[in-house]
């Protein structure tokens, strides 16, 4: 018999695929080309380099009229980002 959780699912019951909404595409692609662009300090994390920014959304073939909008959209991205790893941080 398979390993089971507290709620009876195997594994096999759970996907490794992370869905991403249509409206919110180019937004993950523009902050997955970022992912090399984090700032560090002596205490971790900081933020993105924004100075490369304006060059990635163009290479990832953001339209002008949609740039503000995915900006917005990437800094969510990025202060949920960072919540994530001072609380990693914190759990260690």
């Amino acid at each position: 018999m398979e390993d089971t959780d507290a709620f009876g699912f195997t594994a096999a019951d759970y996907s490794t695929e992370i869905g991403i909404w249509p409206d919110n595409w180019d937004a993950f692609k523009v902050f997955e080309a970022m992912s090399t662009q984090w700032r560090t300090g002596a205490c971790g994390v900081t933020g993105m380099d924004y100075s490369v920014l304006s060059g990635v959304i163009r290479m990832c073939g953001v339209p002008i009229s949609q740039r503000q909008t995915i900006f917005s959209d990437f800094r969510r991205m990025e202060a949920e980002a960072l919540q994530v790893m001072v609380e990693q941080r914190e759990n260690k």
